[in-house]
């Protein structure tokens, strides 16, 4: 897992390296589409994100990111 990537968690979801926390939606969509790429990840741990919610916390921006073993990263999905 590319340092610059890194979370909390990581799974393999049909061959697919998902790291920290992926909302689920993204994942499926993953699934559906079958993109050409390593996985997907969120780095750190954002407070918003799936089971990183804090009461009265405000909700951080973040972006799942899609990336490839050679380095090629895009933003997959962004919640704001």
């Amino acid at each position: 897992m590319p340092g610059r990537l890194q979370s909390c968690h990581t799974a393999i979801v049909d061959g697919y390296i998902i790291e920290g926390h992926v909302p689920a939606t993204d994942i499926r969509r993953l699934l559906a589409e079958h993109p050409s790429i390593t996985g997907l990840a969120v780095p750190g741990m954002p407070v918003g994100s799936p089971g990183m919610e804090i009461e009265g916390a405000p909700t951080q921006p973040y972006d799942v990111i899609a990336f490839t073993i050679g380095g090629d990263d895009k933003i997959f999905a962004s919640y704001r």
